[in-house]
């Protein structure tokens, strides 16, 4: 057998074990989209209220301005602060142009979630195949690795959803003035934050990734400590890929922070450099 046949078998086993992988990913993502139908109303629901105008950064606001009440009155009254206080939560709608629009967006969202849904398998199949690389000792942590994952995933998802997606949407609220109001069509509004959801869980996902990569002595914490005016211009051009400042800026600043808890994590808990026996010779005599 020449050395080439040796090398190509390897390489095909390797594409019948990720395609076999990939298979029962995607059963499962559609098992997770089937159960998650009915919920995407709900999904849809919670991802539209920032439109109203009334999101935590409302009571932030509310508070503020209630304390410069009381501390500085003739402040608040010369700026009518308490306009801004007193305004009600207003009506916007989401808009469709296309006779099966919102079927395709309940589709999307149906997906998104059963993906999430569907983690479990997900990281599990995603560990099966890269276990033949591992030791036994580190093949014992698949659950820890199957449940960080999926935590981490989210808990980036929710922290999108909850922290960043009412800042995003109320800083394009802002715009709103005398002849000027928001008209978001359905479409672009849902797909801008799917995507964004995805990208949040991914970017959680980064330190595992750096401590797998660490455990495989493809990264050691040196060569991370060392990169990390790159690592924050890597953050910058993925985060450039999005039109306005405030989205650059919200997935910009996580995505390097992420970086940072790589760093530390693989310090922590990546692989030891082994010793040179030479040097271990030397240090016993």
């Amino acid at each position: 057998m020449t050395e080439e046949t040796q090398t190509v078998q390897p390489f095909l086993e390797h594409l019948t074990e990720l395609r076999k992988r990939l298979i029962v990913i995607v059963i499962a993502v559609v098992i997770g989209m089937g159960l998650a139908w009915n919920l995407s109303g709900r999904i849809l629901n919670f991802v539209t209220k920032p439109l109203t105008g009334q999101t935590y950064l409302t009571d932030i606001k509310k508070r503020a301005y209630d304390e410069i009440g009381k501390r500085y009155p003739a402040v608040y009254r010369q700026f009518e602060l308490d306009k801004d206080v007193k305004q009600a939560p207003k009506e916007r709608m989401l808009n469709y142009s296309a006779p099966l629009e919102p079927f395709f967006v309940q589709c999307k969202i149906s997906i998104i979630a059963g993906f999430i849904l569907a983690l479990p398998i997900v990281f599990y199949q995603i560990w099966l195949f890269i276990a033949p690389g591992l030791t036994r000792k580190e093949r014992r942590m698949v659950i820890p690795f199957v449940s960080v994952s999926t935590v981490s995933f989210c808990v980036g998802a929710l922290f999108f959803l909850v922290i960043i997606w009412p800042v995003i949407i109320n800083f394009s609220l802002s715009y709103e003035a005398e002849g000027l109001r928001s008209w978001f069509n359905m479409s672009a509004y849902i797909n801008f934050c799917l995507r964004l959801i995805l990208m949040f869980g991914l970017i959680f996902e980064l330190p595992i990734l750096m401590l797998l990569l660490s455990r495989f002595g493809i990264v050691t914490y040196s060569f991370l400590a060392r990169n990390r005016r790159y690592a924050l211009l890597a953050s910058s051009v993925v985060a450039a890929f999005h039109a306005d400042l405030i989205t650059m800026f919200v997935i910009m600043a996580p995505l390097y922070l992420m970086y940072e808890i790589s760093v530390w994590l693989v310090l922590i808990f990546g692989k030891k450099k082994a010793v040179p026996a030479a040097e271990s010779a030397g240090g016993a005599e």
